[in-house]
This record gives C-alpha cells, structure tokens and sequence, in this order.
C-alpha cells in the first residue's frame, strides 16, 4: 500500500474516546450514502427507516467487531439499476436477500478468502482505480445534472461545480483538520435554512417484506448479477486489502471471508425490512481514513446516527436529506475518488501498471466483470509465456552444466 500502516495503538474502545478526526472521519462517506438513499426513498417508495436502520445497525457492527473504520455503503450497481428502473420494494428484498444466500455461504466456507489469497495485486489495484473512476464521475454527475430530487437540482450547474471544486480542494488539503465536519454542517445549517412547515418524529412505516418468487426471479437476473463481480472484488477482497495496508496489525480481524459474511447479514435485514441493500467498499474505507477516522469508533458514531434518524426522524429525514446541497456531496465524494486512485502507487514496473490501469479503465467505462474476467486471463497467460521463457533459458545451461 502507498502509506505506512496506522499505529494499533488504542484501536477500537468506547465512544467515548471520539476525537474531532473520528469525527470528521465518521461523516466522510456521504458523498455515496445520501444521494442513493434519498432516489431509493423518493423514486422507488422505499420506507426511510427500512433503508436507514440495516445500514446504521451495520455500521455499529462493523465498528464494533473490526475495530477499524469499515464501511458501510449502499450496492451500488444494485441500486443504481433498481433505481433507474423504479422497482418495487418487494423486488429490491428479494435481490438483498440474495446477495446475503450468496456472499454469506462463500465467506463461511474460506472460498472467499482462498480466492483472494491468489488474486493478483495489480488487479486488486485495477478494482480500486475503477471504483475511483467511478466515484469521480459521480461527484461530476451530481453538479452537472443534479438529480431532480434535490432542491440545488434547479441551480446553474457553473455554479455547483465552483462550489463543489472549491470545497473539494479545501477537503482534500485540510482533510486531517476537521474539514469535514465543517461542511457537513454548513449543509446541516443550508437545509434547516430551506426547511419548513412541522417536523413529523417517529419511524416511517417498518414491516416484514416476503418477496415472491417473481420477485426473486427478478431481483436475480436484473439486480445481483451485475453485482457480483463488484462486491466479490471491491466490497471483499480490495477492501480487506486496504484495511490492511492503511492500519497493518489493528486491522487482523478483517478479512475477505468475514467482509462477506457481515455484508451478507446486513442485507439480511435489509431484504427482511424492505430497505437498501448493502456492502462494504474500499472507497468508502479510503474516504474514511483519509478524513481523520482511525478507529471503529467512527462507523459506531455514524452507524448510531443512522439508527437515531430511522427511528426518530421518519419521514422527516427523507425530506431533509433532499435539502442536502449537492455541491458538498459532489465535493466529499471527488476527494474520496482522488485518494482511492492514489492506492495505485505501491505498483511497480510496466506490467503491474499497465494490468491495473487496463481493468480500471475497462471496469469504469465497460464492466468490472468483462475487466476482470479479460484481467485473470492476460494475467495467467503472461505468467504462463514468462514461465516457459524461463525455463527454455535454464536448458542450455543445464545442458552445458552436464
């Protein structure tokens, strides 16, 4: 990795060990949750509490067990299709329950985990310079076409881009100075700003979601397998992979095989409540370290918010959240694409360059799973032709030696 290991000191412990970088660092992912959980809430009709409390109670866990920041994210080619789509509440449980029956089994069994043990660095890198990619062309998205769910959706995009490149600069070199919550909260005060009328408490409506076999039928073709590839390498492997490299021995408990199994049961509640389906990310975990978080006191903090607005906010919440100014969003979550592109830098020579660049460009432009796929195979054939030239190069001398 391109930084040293964090020290293990202190990892994990009470809340009460917040500081103002944990805090900062518990906040610095919003740029992904906020705009697919408002479009999952306002265009497929998903109750807010059923999409906030999965993710709040997944975070705690994830704090709670791993002791470092994991996050917590939405499925994002799930919910990206499910929302362009319009689909249903029933069809979105069925799909998070699916992902839970695949990604559970294969964390449990060690398959998941001997996989990544031979998965090639470069195409690990490859993943995460797609996610980048993928997270700064969102931000882009955000400002020049902002969604029509927001209130800044009406605002000359000229206008958000400024906002949105100035404060990603400030982001991106104040980052360990608390900036973060700074811009969170001039959104906090931006959307109390553009509020009114009476605030309704309590939980929007929670029930047991038992999704048909259409739906399952669905969910299967249309939603999970186009995710699969992206949560078996980003969500798994490269976010273990970073975990590791960002935080050395504090981060022992994370592995491939348990960020499987921990996904998978977050969206086991989440298929079983009807709300956003869920995965880990190593963007999520870039965006997180990079703005001041260190510890699993961060995902707790963020996690407990979460829960707090699921089941107090309700309906409120989702309308709060469309007063979010997505300049501040667009801002966050460029800074994160900018740092996870910057993993790439432990890569040495041509070909572990040109092997990474290759699946990340093919994997943000094509398909992660078409760069993967065409990756293992040019990885295994390179391996194989340098293989053969070894061994045709040892003959001659063998023979001399006899």
């Amino acid at each position: 990795m391109p930084r040293r290991p964090e020290p293990s000191a202190s990892l994990g412990g009470p809340l009460g060990g917040l500081d103002r970088r944990e805090v900062a660092g518990a906040l610095a992912d919003l740029g992904v949750l906020v705009p697919i959980v408002v479009a999952l809430i306002l265009v497929n009709g998903l109750s807010a509490s059923a999409v906030l409390l999965p993710a709040g109670l997944l975070y705690l866990a994830a704090g709670a067990f791993y002791r470092v920041p994991i996050p917590v994210q939405p499925l994002k080619a799930f919910g990206a299709i499910a929302i362009a789509q319009g689909l249903g509440a029933d069809v979105i449980a069925a799909g998070s329950l699916l992902m839970a029956a695949v990604f559970i089994p294969l964390g449990v069994s060690g398959l998941l985990d001997r996989a990544a043990a031979v998965f090639p660095k470069p195409l690990v890198r490859g993943v995460q310079l797609s996610v980048g990619i993928l997270l700064v062309r969102l931000a882009w998205g955000l400002v020049v076409e902002s969604p029509k769910q927001f209130a800044d959706a009406g605002t000359a995009p000229v206008v958000l881009v400024g906002a949105a490149v100035a404060a990603g600069a400030a982001a991106y070199l104040w980052r360990s100075r608390g900036i973060t919550v700074a811009l969170v909260g001039v959104a906090l005060v931006w959307v109390v700003a553009r509020g009114g009328g009476p605030v309704a408490w309590g939980p929007s409506e929670l029930r047991l979601h038992v999704p048909s076999a259409a739906d399952f039928a669905t969910a299967a073709v249309v939603l999970v397998l186009p995710q699969l590839p992206l949560t078996f390498a980003n969500s798994c492997i490269a976010t273990a992979d970073a975990a590791r490299g960002y935080f050395g021995a504090a981060a022992s408990r994370v592995s491939a095989g348990r960020l499987a199994v921990t996904l998978g049961l977050g969206n086991v509640v989440a298929g079983v409540l009807g709300g956003m389906p869920v995965c880990h990310g190593a963007g999520g975990l870039t965006a997180h370290r990079s703005f001041g978080a260190r510890t699993g006191r961060a995902p707790m903090l963020m996690g407990g918010v979460l829960v707090v607005l699921a089941l107090v906010g309700g309906v409120a919440t989702a309308r709060a959240l469309t007063g979010f100014p997505v300049w501040i969003l667009a801002a966050l979550l460029g800074v994160a694409g900018v740092l996870h592109i910057q993993l790439l830098r432990d890569l040495r020579g041509r070909t572990e360059w040109g092997f990474a660049i290759g699946v990340g460009v093919v994997g943000a432009l094509v398909n992660l799973a078409v760069a993967l796929g065409l990756g293992l195979v040019a990885w295994w054939v390179v391996a194989l032709i340098a293989r053969r030239r070894a061994g045709l190069a040892r003959g001659p001398e063998e023979l001399d030696a006899g």
